[in-house]
């Protein structure tokens, strides 16, 4: 049976309430039913629904998990069928790139040129469609690695044999392979599973689908619910046509259509439905409602100048339906990309609207925005160990644990930023001259940079550190399906930047940003994306960036085609429905695109919502995009905005200056009154003499032949002529 729920019309309930009743009737006993979810929550969610409509707790159901979970539960049943022991370990994402790379530099490639992660990538899609090294087409199987992408998979596989570990693709294609290559194995699994439920089976992939066939094949009692106008994650795997060809794969079965919504207002019904109908690729259904309301608002389409102005005119409404009484934690803003988020977070600071972040990190709290960050202040600021020790090593440059120890060792002996400490490393031959270049050259990067604070236009100069530095192009090589997105929010924070007058005053604005107060469980306003907001609703839905390239995205257009096309309306129409009384559609006139103002045309998804149920709202105000001073730009007087980021005297001096005592280094004796004292150029006293005999970790013992301020130049016994820091030695 397949159960076609349309949005808002209670497809779990539908799942939960078939397996009380089979429970209640005595139709199976609990170990007897197979229900399979696609997220942990869902599965505890099922649990605690069923114990609830059957009055008891149901932890007598071993079988209820995501597909992962009772993949990895058979398997450890019959570990040794497909060679592994039953303690297998399940590898994680860097556990597995790591032996990726393992594999790689084995069969003698390089791997910059044919990265780990981009093969896990590609051995994650084989999976996902059930496809093991032998089942590759010649033509899969030579698109990576100069041909040798099969192989290397294979070698990969072994690998895993060798260690008795999984990944989790494995979980459910070494089920597939047990099955098939021993049926009484599988016939046990048959005759044990008197009914199976599959939630959500419109996401299934290929290898989840090929795992229900092989279970099913002698047991009619298999029930999917799932809604394929709601298929919105075929970018990660999951096949559409799974759910459309079901009548196709299970003859005679009954296909029953949920229709009637319990959700959504009849104009936010009759939208939706008459955008998904432009879907060739769907079986059908129209959803309707009894709850008639004539005061109902219908759908409402605004046009902005730009997105500046699209944040603020959604900031002004949500501020007047809050003024109305309308709870924020009821209003959502739907977007189709993470960049989109950080207009609208600096627009609800400034209003002191607080604001929460689903399924995933506040803008300004990302990785690739806090590494470049991170990159920013340390060159604005080389005393801020934090942003210096967060990228010192990123992208991996063979800065490893033992030259981090030393930088880190030499900081605390002289109680001095880290980034001053490198550079008297490097000068010296304390480290390995591998690690010594690679340190050197971001050291000359970071000055080169420094040099250009005050000529440079700092979007230019904020361009020039991620490209110089290697971060963009770590990105761009990147094949993880989120490297996409996090390439278009560092291009978002380049063009945030052009608010300000400096690169200190926007660092400063991000400060006041980040300590906004979280309003984690308090009243606030919901952000997220519109893959996020599926399974959610909210009495307000707020849309904003309906335009051709942004959505439908046009990455989406190029590699899918007309597949790619119906998964964005898809999407759109999960975005629509997500509401119950009121949604707000916004496109704008103009949006900067790879920093560049490109006239934006509104998306085709406008132009299939139906008249009848939408307004189009016409803007009384005149805010203007491009005249006056852009917003925000007066927040701050950008003259004083860290007037101390030019300031480069060495921290041992400024703590000296400020009256703070230094720490007098271990190993050291203290200075004897009347001996001699060396000083350099720059006036920094040494506590060494010439000649004087002292003892090295790794050098051994020698003499010292000259001084330049903290830099000895010794004459070692064994090890020659060398020149180290004197915090690494001792008198003898």
């Amino acid at each position: 049976m397949l159960v076609l729920a349309g949005a808002g019309t209670g497809k779990t309930r539908v799942l939960t309430t078939r397996i009380a009743h089979i429970l209640a009737s005595g139709r199976a006993w609990p170990s007897q039913i197979l229900a399979v979810t696609f997220t942990n929550k869902a599965a505890r969610e099922m649990r605690e629904r069923i114990g609830r409509l059957v009055g008891g707790s149901v932890e007598g159901m071993p079988w209820l998990g995501t597909f992962h979970a009772i993949g990895t539960k058979i398997l450890r049943r019959h570990a040794e069928l497909v060679d592994l022991r039953s303690d297998f370990t399940i590898l994680d994402t860097d556990d597995q790139i790591r032996l990726i790379k393992q594999v790689i530099q084995a069969d003698g490639l390089d791997d910059k040129r044919w990265p780990a992660r981009q093969f896990a990538g590609r051995i994650d899609h084989w999976k996902n469609r059930g496809l093991m090294p032998e089942d590759l087409s010649e033509g899969e199987g030579r698109t990576f690695g100069n041909g040798r992408g099969r192989i290397l998979y294979a070698a990969y596989q072994e690998r895993l044999k060798t260690l008795n570990a999984c990944d989790f693709g494995d979980l459910l294609c070494h089920v597939i392979k047990l099955f098939r290559n021993n049926h009484d194995v599988l016939a046990d699994f048959q005759g044990r599973f008197r009914f199976m439920l599959v939630d959500e089976y419109q996401d299934t992939n290929v290898a989840q689908y090929l795992f229900l066939r092989l279970l099913a094949q002698n047991n009619p009692n298999l029930c999917c619910v799932g809604d394929d106008d709601q298929s919105i994650y075929g970018w990660r795997g999951a096949e559409v046509d799974n759910i459309l060809r079901f009548e196709h794969d299970f003859p005679g079965a009954t296909v029953i259509r949920l229709e009637r919504n319990y959700r959504s207002t009849a104009h936010i019904l009759g939208a939706a439905s008459h955008l998904i109908a432009h879907n060739d690729g769907r079986l059908g259904k129209t959803l309707f409602t009894e709850a008639d309301d004539p005061d109902a608002d219908r759908v409402a389409v605004r046009a902005s100048w730009d997105s500046e102005e699209e944040a603020r005119q959604i900031g002004d409404e949500i501020e007047a339906l809050q003024g109305k009484g309308h709870s924020l934690d009821q209003m959502a803003i739907l977007v189709r990309a993470s960049f989109q988020m950080r207009e609208f977070e600096d627009r609800f600071v400034t209003l002191g609207l607080p604001y929460r972040v689903i399924g995933g990190p506040r803008f300004y709290e990302r990785m690739e925005i806090r590494d470049a960050l991170a990159y920013f202040r340390a060159t604005l600021q080389p005393a801020d160990d934090l942003a210096f020790e967060r990228i010192v090593n990123k992208p991996k440059r063979g800065l490893g644990e033992v030259t981090l120890k030393l930088v880190h060792e030499q900081a605390r002996a002289r109680n001095i930023p880290l980034m001053q400490a490198a550079n008297d490393l490097v000068q010296t031959e304390e480290m390995r001259p591998q690690a010594r270049n690679s340190l050197s050259g971001v050291l000359k990067s970071f000055a080169r940079w420094r040099d250009l604070i005050e000529t440079l236009p700092h979007t230019e100069l904020a361009e020039m550190i991620l490209d110089e530095s290697g971060y963009t192009e770590m990105w761009q090589n990147d094949r993880s399906p989120d490297a996409p997105g996090r390439l278009e929010n560092l291009k978002e924070l380049i063009r945030s930047m052009e608010e300000f007058d400096s690169l200190a005053g926007f660092l400063e604005h991000v400060s006041l940003v980040m300590d906004a107060d979280r309003a984690d469980g308090a009243d606030a306003v919901n952000l997220m994306t519109l893959h996020s907001a599926k399974g959610l609703e909210f009495d307000t839905v707020f849309l904003p960036g309906w335009e051709e390239g942004l959505f439908p995205h046009q990455r989406a257009l190029d590699e899918g085609g007309r597949s790619g096309l119906e998964e964005e309306r898809r999407l759109a129409y999960v975005g629509l429905t997500r509401a119950r009384d009121r949604v707000h559609v916004f496109f704008a006139s103009n949006r900067r695109i790879h920093g560049m103002w490109q006239s934006s045309v509104p998306s085709r998804f406008l132009d299939e919502l139906p008249a009848e149920h939408v307004d189009v709202v016409e803007q009384n105000t005149n805010y203007g995009g491009y005249g006056g001073r852009p917003y925000g730009a007066s927040r701050f007087d950008k003259a004083e905005t860290f007037s101390s980021s030019s300031y480069t005297t060495p921290g041992w001096q400024r703590a000296q200056k400020s009256g703070r005592p230094q720490r007098q280094p271990q190993g050291r004796a203290p200075m004897i009154e009347g001996e001699l004292v060396a000083k350099s150029v720059t006036g920094t006293e040494s506590l060494y003499s010439v000649g004087e005999r002292v003892f090295h970790m790794k050098f051994g013992y020698g003499a010292i032949s000259q001084i330049d301020g903290n830099k000895l130049t010794i004459d070692f016994e064994k090890a020659g002529r060398k020149r180290v820091l004197d915090s690494f030695v001792e008198r003898h």
